[in-house]
């Protein structure tokens, strides 16, 4: 290690007290962490690309300053999700640190990658106060029964108005409005349930017809006046 001349004839003062870092809620613990694997916890957070044209959420379950297990979630570009692919890939098996010096192909996810970081780092993890934390698997419990992420898409016009595309129980195949010409209730098919019927041996049209469900006023009795098909009318 080099000094400089003006360090060099400086005298020596001994140094006060040393406490240490302040520690951080960890997994139900107080940790002071001075090193990577120090680190432990799941956490969320959300990307962005620098044309925001793209968002990834993205979930880490970090055991020791090792990314144990990883939830990579984009919307908004379609090539953001062969990113999400490769970025599963290389994200498991890493450390935090390398992790976050390493390019994950997308803009996005390198974003939520930082924000990821200086979150856990700081101590604000899902789990900082669950006492040892989260089990692998538990990045799961986003997706739901269905193993889908939770996607809302809705379009409007000034001229149309709104449509629902997407909601959290499922791809809408009907919007039901009211005798103000307003949406009411929405019909709606849960795809992960259909797929899993489907893939058991389930006839496609029954299948559809059992993950198919409603939500809201849908019926004449209950004040809907008519439906419309989202992306056609």
């Amino acid at each position: 290690m080099t000094y400089s001349h003006e360090v060099q004839h400086m005298c020596c003062v001994t140094k006060g007290c040393n406490h240490g870092p302040a520690p951080i809620p960890e997994e139900g613990k107080w940790v002071q962490a001075r090193q990577i694997t120090d680190i432990s916890g799941l956490t969320h957070g959300v990307g962005w690309c620098a044309p925001q044209q793209g968002a990834c959420k993205l979930t880490l379950n970090i055991k020791e300053g090792v990314i144990e297990e990883a939830l990579v979630e984009t919307v908004g570009c379609s090539g953001m999700t062969h990113s999400a692919a490769m970025a599963g890939e290389i994200l498991i098996g890493k450390t935090l640190l390398e992790a976050l010096n390493t390019d994950l192909v997308c803009d996005a996810i390198n974003t939520a990658m930082r924000e990821l970081f200086l979150q856990i780092v700081y101590g604000r993890s899902q789990s900082a106060f669950s006492e040892g934390g989260l089990p692998i698997g538990a990045g799961l419990e986003d997706l739901g029964k269905g193993l889908r992420s939770q996607i809302g898409t809705m379009y409007s016009t000034r001229a149309k108005g709104p449509r629902y595309m997407e909601m959290a129980e499922g791809y809408v195949t009907r919007c039901f409005l009211d005798d103000n010409g307003e949406i009411c209730g929405y019909e709606f098919v849960r795809l992960g349930a259909m797929m899993d019927l489907i893939k058991k041996g389930t006839d496609a049209n029954e299948a559809l017809k059992k993950a198919t469900g409603a939500y809201g006023r849908t019926t004449p009795a209950d004040g809907a006046v008519k439906s419309i098909d989202p992306r056609e009318e």
